[in-house]
């Protein structure tokens, strides 16, 4: 490695330091190029079979549209009606639980998710999950 600078290094950069434009910041335009889409349900006072169909569909429809993450809103589950029920507990809301476990077993549905998350507390906390869908090769741009 080289301790001295050229004379020729040193005008460059006095040059360079002269100039009035202002260089790109190549960070803001590769997070623009890339195109975040962001969908969200809302499984409030849903059956668990309906909700399971439905978020089924979901997410093999925004796999197709390309969509990054999903934001599944289920609920705290403070409000259920599994009272009634002495099989099912209080402590726990049915969405809250039983979606997540619906997916993780869906084989064919798991194959499109790179990543499940709790919520951050802005898009519902412990009432709420992140879906992070894998990049679809097929999809049309």
């Amino acid at each position: 490695m080289k301790n001295k600078i050229s004379d020729k290094d040193k005008k460059d950069w006095e040059n360079f330091i002269r100039r009035k434009e202002k260089l790109i910041n190549k960070d803001l335009i590769l997070n623009k190029s890339i195109n975040k889409k962001i969908k969200s349900i809302d499984l409030h006072g849903l059956t668990l079979d309906v909700a399971n169909k439905k978020i089924k569909e979901f997410i093999l429809e925004n796999y197709i549209q390309g969509t990054n993450k999903l934001i599944i809103v289920t609920g705290k589950g403070l409000h259920s009606q599994n009272t009634n029920n002495p099989y099912i507990s209080k402590k726990f809301g049915i969405l809250k639980n039983s979606v997540p476990e619906y997916i993780n077993n869906n084989l064919d549905l798991m194959k499109l998710i790179s990543s499940i998350e709790e919520a951050d507390i802005k898009d519902g906390g412990s009432g709420a999950f992140y879906i992070y869908l894998k990049k679809n090769k097929y999809e049309n741009k």
